[in-house]
This record gives C-alpha cells, structure tokens and sequence, in this order.
C-alpha cells in the first residue's frame, strides 16, 4: 500500500511539474486560441497608430462564394486589451551631435509607458496589432524587441494579430477603458541585442558577422530613398532580406513558416546561425528581421541597428549603391 501510494504522489509531482514547466515557457508567437483559453493570465497591448479603429466597429461583407463574412476592416479590440499608441513607443536620441529619431526610448519613458497600461513585473505579455498590412506586423515586432531589450522576457506576438480574433467570430469591445497602474519596472538594457553604428561598423570588415538590410530591394538597390535617410544604397556588404518576404501579405498578416524562412535566408545567401545585425531606415522594419532570426529561427546572435540608414547617413557614413547616376 506504501508503495501504491509513493508511486502515486511521484506521478502527481510529476505531472504538476511538467505543467508548471509548460506555463513558464513563453513562445515567441501564440494563437488566438491559446489566447482565447486564457485571457485572465495575461496582459494585451494592443499597438495602433491611432485609438480610432480601437473603438470603432469592424467592417465585414458576406463572401459570395461561401456566404460566410469575411473581414474588410478590422475594428474594436480583444476584451480587456490594453491601447498602446506607436508613437510613444519611440522617440528622439541625441548621438555624438545627431538628433537620431525614432530610437528606443529611455529607461524611464518606457516605464512610465507599460506601468500606465498596466503592465506589472510578472505579467505574461501578448503584443497585437490590427495584422492588415506589414507594417502592423514589424509594429509588434517593434514592441516585442523593446520588452526585451529592458528584460521583460515574458512576451509573445499574437500571430494573425486582432484580424484573426475577428475572423474566427471571437467576441470584442469597442470602449476605451481605464487599467489599473502597474509596477513594471526594467530589469536590464540587453546591449546583446542593440547594435551601435560602431558595430556595424566593425562588421563591415568582419565576415563573421552578416549585416542584413530589410528594406524594399530598390532602396538596397540604390534606385529610391526613404526620406529617413540622406544618401540611396546600402551598407557595405549588407545582404539584401526585403521585409515583405518574411510574412504572407493578405490579411490577416503572420510570419512566414519556419521551413520557409530557412529556405529563403539560405537563397539569399545568409546564414541563419551565424551572427547577424539586422538594419532599415530607422529600426521598424528591422525588427520583424531581428523577430525572424532570433525568435523564430533561434539565432541568439542577433542584433538590432537601431538608428539604421537615417543614423548612418546623418554620420556621413559610406554607402553602396548599385545604380550609376
């Protein structure tokens, strides 16, 4: 009988155990499913440029083929989420002489910011966008590499965003509620993941470390600019890894499946295990590329350029550009 009931209890520990390990694992992307079954152990942001279509209804239209509603606008939000407005999620810094915009903010802005939406130390973070366009997406990736970047390691995206809350009939709300304050507070600045110009500089005549430009090909290309930046072209011996491969592009937007963004790194002739600094304009879009090669392809390795072409160039920095003018 002794021995029923010892075997019995080690089965239960054990069982509490694995339990408990799987709750404390934090995937860098979850389903609205898994948000679905537990929304009162977590804290959604919900990243716009705006509070209009936060508390706007969504628009939909009956599908002619199928009869079924299909989304044309996403409005309203997932219950309880929280509204985070993307301009308060960066802000100017002021480098060697250079005011350089859109950088992370500092330590005290960002707190300030996530204790305001309530956000508290132990909180387990679902970041959502409205998932219409790539640049909802690599808004998401923005604010994730942020919570890391000040330690907050309990963070995931909703892949599929509040899109797919609206397309799979969930319920939402459309009012603009008040959240009690959190005790969020940074832990850390992770420099392993913040790439300074020095760094960059420093890979250029380092072949162990691969720069990698997410911008649209004809701005790596040379052909247009972004008004960010001051010259056209890249940085020497970046490759090129265009944003729009890394995510489907109807809505709802997601990232890419692991197989493919593999098999596409490996086309462009990047590997995906070895050190990278990934690098944009001014550090949106390059964060969906830091999100994709150390999140989703587990490259601890990675870093972010924040300041991107915009600090580069305003630094007089060399270029190159494929187009002769």
């Amino acid at each position: 009988m002794n021995f029923l009931r010892l075997t019995i209890t080690l089965l239960i520990l054990h069982t509490l155990s694995h339990a408990f390990a799987s709750n404390s694992t934090h995937t860098p992307l979850v389903e609205t499913e898994w948000l679905a079954s537990q929304p009162k152990n977590v804290v959604v942001l919900d990243v716009r440029t705006s509070k209009k279509s936060f508390v706007s209804k969504p628009m939909f239209d009956k599908n002619q083929t199928s009869n079924k509603p299909s989304l044309l606008r996403v409005g309203g939000h997932i219950p309880g989420a929280r509204l985070v407005l993307y301009k308060n999620v960066r802000g100017d810094r002021l480098i060697d002489g250079n005011t350089i915009k859109h950088m992370v903010v500092t330590r005290e802005q960002f707190e300030t910011l996530m204790q305001q939406v309530g956000v508290n130390q132990d909180s387990h973070v679902i970041i959502t966008t409205n998932a219409e366009s790539g640049f909802d997406l690599t808004m998401a990736s923005r604010m994730y590499w942020q919570m890391k970047y000040f330690g907050h390691d309990k963070v995931s995206i909703l892949n599929g965003g509040t899109a797919q809350w609206l397309i799979d009939g969930r319920d939402i709300e459309t009012s603009l509620e008040n959240h009690t304050a959190g005790n969020w507070q940074a832990s850390t600045e992770e420099s392993n993941l913040f790439a300074s110009s020095d760094d960059v500089q420093s890979a250029i005549e380092n072949d162990a470390i691969q720069l990698v430009d997410v911008r649209p090909l004809g701005q790596y290309l040379g052909t247009f600019k972004s008004g960010k930046a001051k010259a056209k072209g890249h940085i020497p011996s970046a490759k090129a890894f265009p944003v729009d491969l890394i995510s489907t592009r109807t809505t709802p937007v997601k990232f890419s499946p692991v197989t493919e963004l593999k098999k596409l790194s490996s086309a462009l002739s990047i590997d995906d295990q070895k050190d990278v600094i990934t690098y944009c304009n001014s550090g949106h879009m390059a964060s969906g590329g830091w999100f994709v090669y150390h999140e989703i392809l587990g490259n601890k390795n990675v870093k972010l350029y924040d300041g991107s072409m915009h600090q580069w160039t305003l630094e007089d920095r060399p270029v190159v550009s494929m187009v002769i003018e």
